[in-house]
């Protein structure tokens, strides 16, 4: 793939809308986190639930 075919496959996957998907999860002292991975292109993220009545809040970049 050129240059110019893999910046534009970046320019598509950054308008995707992701549909995270945990893959596993563990309890810590901060709260439960979520290995996640999106079911559509695969990236994956680490994700942290401080509390179980709270939503997630990405702890790093999207990888993959």
């Amino acid at each position: 793939m050129t240059d110019s075919a893999t910046e534009q496959s970046r320019g598509v996957d950054a308008l995707h809308e992701h549909g995270w998907v945990t893959e596993s999860s563990h309890q810590t002292s901060e709260g439960r986190v979520h290995y996640v991975r999106c079911a559509e292109c695969g990236v994956r993220r680490v994700d942290l639930q401080p509390h179980p009545f709270l939503p997630p809040r990405s702890l790093s970049r999207e990888q993959g």
